[in-house]
């Protein structure tokens, strides 16, 4: 059995890509979700990858869905923090459960899931965390202060955890997408769509299999050498430093 990869939202979306994409390069993936278990299971029917239910912003309910799937499938190697919400709304009018929904599933989630898997990691000498950010992170977006701040706490994790397990055989890196074809994206008006891709400066959205090839280049041997990096895949759409 090759080293074992956990996938948080990873039945649907980039998620799903990124599931399929570690599958395909050779490791053991397990696909986390929070409710849609009819999907969750035609994924696993589909790909023959494990599906496991917890809910990222449960801090007891990750410990124990680490647990299931190390019972399951061995220590984990790899840990992808991709699940994430949006409550989308103008500040002026967002309510309190708006706020904290989105930084309890968004950014909790980066202790609840890392910490569980942080101690073995470092016992074995090896470890790639690989969080999943937003190109609104960088730049901002309009109804999204709740969101983009959550994305943003993403990067300033990244890069103090990566400092402080350097020296274990750890990297963790963060991935900032822009627009990418999901289905969520895929449902906006034509209207809309139109302008999201003006804005683009290759003229298409992204593919989820393009972030996923990019997780699996940072779950690799390969990628020893890169940690603590912010890795921008927009199409050209916003620019920004690491």
């Amino acid at each position: 059995m090759g080293k074992v990869a956990l996938v948080t939202g990873g039945t649907r979306g980039i998620g799903a890509a990124v599931s399929i994409g570690l599958k395909a390069a050779g490791y053991t993936v397990a696909a986390s979700f929070a409710g849609n278990v009819e999907k969750a299971n035609a994924f696993q029917a589909e790909t023959g990858i494990p599906v496991f239910q917890w809910d990222v912003g449960d801090v007891e309910g990750c410990a124990a869905g680490v647990r299931t799937v190390e019972t399951a499938l061995g220590a984990i190697d790899i840990l992808v923090n991709n699940a994430g919400i949006t409550r989308d709304g103008w500040f002026h009018k967002m309510e309190p459960d708006q706020w904290s929904s989105v930084m309890r599933t968004n950014l909790d989630s980066m202790f609840s899931m890392t910490r569980p898997v942080i101690e073995g990691m470092r016992d074995r000498g090896f470890g790639r965390i690989i969080n999943i950010s937003s190109i609104n992170a960088q730049k901002g977006q309009l109804g999204q202060v709740n969101y983009a701040t959550a994305k943003a706490g993403i990067i300033g994790f990244t890069k103090a955890l990566a400092l402080e397990n350097a020296r274990k055989g750890i990297t963790v890196n963060c991935i900032c997408p822009g627009y990418i074809d999901t289905d969520m994206v895929m449902a906006v008006p034509p209207k809309v769509m139109e302008g999201i891709l003006g804005q683009i400066p290759v003229g298409r959205l992204g593919k989820s299999e393009e972030i996923a090839a990019l997780v699996a280049y940072l779950a690799s041997d390969a990628s020893a050498f890169m940690t603590g990096a912010v890795l921008s895949i927009n199409g050209g759409q916003y620019m920004a430093n690491g």
